[in-house]
């Protein structure tokens, strides 16, 4: 896995700031700690950070075919990359290496932009054409690897692999947007293609971004989408028997790897899956990890044991505390825009404990969305019974209402919290949805909000993300609506997001079975009834998984990967978020309703109001602000690898660029100009 970066200018041949591009890149060195590279041409900079997964010794980045006349810079892992070069080569293409890198270069040749289409993998890359002036930006189908970008006025074009390479340039504009700040408090995080900053796009999940030089940047272009429908004859017993063959071939070709290569293993159905598929296909004991809390309401360690031990994986465990409440700062400087899902911190340190043991680590993401697992997919589909019954002009008074009167309770046992259901059911599909999966409740962010905030909002409301998304979505079917929206939303803004940062941080390489689009494109022709029946949510994956996998494990209670914040923020973390949370970096935006805040916290530690993920999201926020957005540019620092300088050009750019930056460089012969 890998860090990409780069600045392209699009409307001459502006010499490009080596130095810069040096630190863009070197922002980026967690990412690819064994190998760093740069081309530099007339108006073009692309840099890469390399971790070293398949073919060691060769692969190294930037690649360039054998003219050197198309160079890339790649994150990611092409899986069916044999079967690409064997065709590549039948058409006349000669390679030099076995690492899938080299596929990119000869596939745009031969193919072009519709490239893309054939790769199976995750991947996001940049490839410039000199002949054709041309820059291409791609991301994979299902956003498993980011890439940002910004467009500035005076033309030049920067991009990265995270927001921090991009905030490297000095000249990035870093005005915040608000429709991203009401997006985030939303949802716990920014959706794609949005950032944090109005200046800065995320290349969405399945988009292509071309432009010549000389020519306008247009907007980016989908070349992949989510799609439903299909099997409807198959017997269960025949879709049991095709999901088990499906999901062990995405899995044994995530199995290649140069390097120790394990599995995380929470004790769930999806991780417990993988472990499974892996160790048929393994010839010796698969390394697990697992996180673990001493309150047992959030510990599925037992569970993950009773997998690791079924299949004598070598497993290992951590637990996790109320100290980890340090990692606050910290993950902010990962993400580098607010992010609130509080299970951030164990997947951080369940990243960290695998990475003493493997270099690459396979999971779970991706079948709650795909099979229907989250439990919100079961009350969605009741109130759209009742939506369907009930004409919304009764409907909307009537649970209105009753949802206004009725309190909550958030103390009180799972039956009597009615208040949201009765809130959801008064509303249409859209924002029945939207409102349960919203953190911060359009309730409580009407009064976070203050006078000069909702003025610059004007109208802008949170649930036009999911509202634009489902009404584009290729189905009429409910539940296929909100999947749709959760693979555009939820799975690339949220999980995937998750994934990717706190992995990347221990230069560990995560890779996700479930979200081969080989396996997402078949498992999206099953009925919805295959996938919830009755209050059975995944059901034909559990029932595929019955030889497989203990029956404890597949039909317990789902716990989810949460903390325990609820309880944290009442006992061992209390006076600490008081202290975040009066701090001067939240009132100086002009954004809050600082007295509101203060109501919040005050309402949540007497223990009458659950407001946790409310207040995780301010504390990381108020963390993103004076970890990212007050930080300076980042200042060059050491790249810490003895380049080898190839050409007389090379050694005078190296030593221009030393000092400027002191930092040394590794530039390939043929792909420098000064």
């Amino acid at each position: 896995m890998c860090g990409i970066a780069g600045i392209v200018d699009t409307r001459g041949l502006r010499p490009i700031d080596q130095g810069l591009l040096a630190r863009m890149t070197d922002s980026l060195s967690h990412r690819g700690p064994d190998d760093a590279g740069f081309h530099l041409g007339p108006g073009v900079g692309l840099g890469h950070r390399r971790l070293s997964i398949i073919d060691l010794s060769g692969g190294h980045q930037p690649l360039y075919n054998e003219s050197r006349s198309v160079v890339v810079v790649y994150n990611g892992e092409i899986y069916n990359f044999q079967e690409l070069a064997e065709q590549l080569i039948a058409a006349g293409h000669h390679f030099r290496t076995r690492c899938d890198t080299e596929v990119i270069v000869h596939a745009w040749e031969q193919w072009g932009e519709k490239c893309v289409e054939r790769f199976r993998g995750m991947f996001a890359f940049a490839l410039w054409d000199e002949r054709r002036q041309t820059l291409f930006l791609a991301r994979d189908r299902l956003g498993i690897k980011p890439l940002y970008y910004a467009h500035l006025t005076d033309g030049v074009v920067i991009f990265g692999s995270e927001l921090k390479a991009l905030l490297t340039y000095p000249d990035l504009p870093r005005e915040i947007d608000v429709c991203a700040v009401e997006d985030y408090f939303a949802y716990g995080y920014v959706p794609d293609p949005k950032t944090i900053y109005r200046s800065v796009n995320k290349l969405a999940p399945g988009h292509i971004l071309s432009f010549r030089r000389g020519e306008s940047v247009g907007p980016a272009r989908a070349y992949w989408d989510v799609t439903f429908g299909g099997q409807e004859s198959l017997s269960e017993d025949e879709v049991s028997e095709a999901l088990i063959e499906n999901l062990r071939e995405a899995v044994r070709i995530r199995m290649i790897s140069d390097v120790p290569l394990g599995a995380f293993l929470s004790g769930g159905v999806d991780s417990s899956a993988v472990v499974a598929m892996m160790a048929g296909e393994s010839s010796s004991p698969v390394d697990t990890c697992s996180i673990g809390f001493r309150q047992p309401q959030f510990d599925e360690s037992e569970f993950a044991s009773q997998v690791a031990d079924r299949y004598r994986t070598r497993h290992h465990r951590r637990d996790v505390d109320a100290d980890s409440f340090d990692l606050v700062d910290r993950l902010a400087g990962l993400y580098d825009e607010p992010f609130a899902d509080s299970s951030a911190m164990p997947t951080y340190q369940l990243c960290g404990l695998a990475r003493e043991h493997v270099t690459v680590a396979l999971s779970g993401d991706g079948a709650d969305e795909l099979f229907l697992g989250y439990r919100r997919y079961l009350w969605h589909n009741y109130e759209e019974k009742v939506r369907r019954q009930i004409p919304g002009f009764l409907r909307r008074p009537v649970f209105g209402l009753a949802g206004a009167l009725y309190p909550k309770m958030d103390w009180a046992p799972k039956p009597l919290r009615a208040k949201s259901t009765l809130e959801a059911l008064a509303r249409d599909t859209v924002e029945g949805y939207f409102h349960s999966v919203s953190i911060f409740p359009d309730r409580l962010r009407r009064g976070l909000y203050s006078p000069d905030m909702r003025r610059q909002l004007a109208g802008y409301h949170g649930v036009d993300v999911i509202r634009e998304h489902m009404m584009r979505a290729p189905t009429e079917n409910p539940l296929e609506r909100v999947q749709y929206a959760d693979f555009k939303t939820y799975l690339p803004g949220d999980i995937l997001t998750k994934v990717d940062r706190a992995s990347m941080a221990h230069s560990l390489e995560v890779r996700v079975p479930f979200l081969d689009h080989c396996f997402v494109e078949w498992a999206n022709q099953l009925p919805v009834g295959l996938k919830l029946r009755a209050r059975e949510g995944k059901y034909i994956l559990k029932k595929s998984l019955e030889r497989h996998v203990p029956r404890k494990v597949l039909y317990r209670q789902k716990m989810g990967f949460a903390v325990p914040l609820t309880e944290w923020f009442r006992g061992p973390l209390r006076g600490r978020l008081r202290d975040v949370l009066t701090s001067r970096s939240l009132a100086e935006t002009g954004m809050f309703d600082m007295d509101f805040i203060g109501e919040l916290v005050t309402a949540h530690q007497s223990g009458l109001k659950d407001h946790s993920a409310a207040l995780w999201a301010l504390v990381m926020f108020d963390s993103f602000l004076r970890q990212v957005h007050a930080a300076p540019t980042i200042p060059p620092k050491t790249i810490g690898i003895k380049d080898k300088i190839r050409g007389e050009a090379g050694r005078q750019l190296l030593a221009k660029t030393t000092q400027q930056t002191a930092t040394q460089l590794r530039f390939q012969k043929g792909g420098t100009h000064v």
